[in-house]
């Protein structure tokens, strides 16, 4: 792949830009049950009609895997975002609508989010009384089967050069609760330093969707569980901080 031009390098993954394809590499070491099922995932939502890119191969080059989808040509939403940020409201307004889109889907063939993170939170590194109130919690919580991205930020859809917005990057991809899903989008923000444009979200897609915030705000000591287990260090004193607060007002 050194002809090709090198676009994002991530811990143990490098992702190119092929011509008309993207091609992410992934390292010797990276587990090949998770590359394929992050394939997999991608294979399986673009049954729905969702925009986004589709898989065009699964190989092995020199002993790393790689997967390679087509190119989607444009620009993220944080990028427009950063670069017109008198269209915030108006972006957000968008990134909300596309993840309400998102969990009016149905793909029964996906692993479930609640299963997920039950397996996250016993992996997580919390003492034997947290894990129990996190599992009992997660127990409580009503069992949906909406598409979940798990991943939706803004970073991961792209305004096509057709005007089009595409949703990347379904290697997180479940069925479950439409909640949690939002609730790890609002972490994501905070984790990115943009508190405020968190909260700002959260009123939004509350508002759209006819959702109380305090439902949302149920599941966010269990998301912030969840992603403790593969957080940079840098991230897991804040992280703590969230799965601490046991009740809000």
């Amino acid at each position: 792949m050194s002809d090709e031009l090198l676009l994002v390098e991530r811990p143990g993954k490098k992702i190119y830009r092929d011509g008309d394809n993207l091609v992410k590499t992934f390292d010797k070491e990276y587990s090949k049950a998770d590359i394929l099922n992050e394939a997999l995932n991608n294979a399986r939502v673009e049954e729905t009609d969702l925009d986004m890119p589709h898989i065009k191969a699964v190989s092995v080059v020199d002993g790393c895997w790689s997967i390679t989808m087509n190119y989607i040509e444009g620009a993220t939403l944080e990028q427009l975002m950063a670069e017109n940020p008198e269209k915030e409201d108006e972006y957000l307004d968008l990134f909300v609508s596309l993840q309400m889109t998102v969990h009016s889907k149905r793909v029964p063939m996906l692993n479930m989010l609640t299963e997920k993170m039950q397996r996250k939170i016993s992996a997580a590194d919390l003492d034997a009384t947290a894990r129990y109130d996190l599992h009992t919690r997660l127990s409580g919580m009503k069992r949906h089967f909406k598409l979940c991205h798990g991943d939706f930020n803004p970073s991961n859809v792209i305004i096509g050069e057709d005007g089009k917005p595409y949703i990347i990057d379904w290697a997180h991809a479940t069925q479950g609760n439409a909640a949690a899903d939002v609730a790890r989008t609002y972490l994501l923000f905070y984790l990115q330093g943009k508190g405020d444009l968190g909260d700002k979200y959260l009123k939004l897609y509350c508002k759209k969707s006819d959702t109380a915030i305090q439902y949302v705000q149920k599941w966010i000591p269990i998301v912030a569980a969840s992603r403790l287990v593969k957080a940079p260090e840098e991230e897991k004193e804040f992280l703590h901080k969230w799965i601490n607060v046991v009740d809000y007002e």
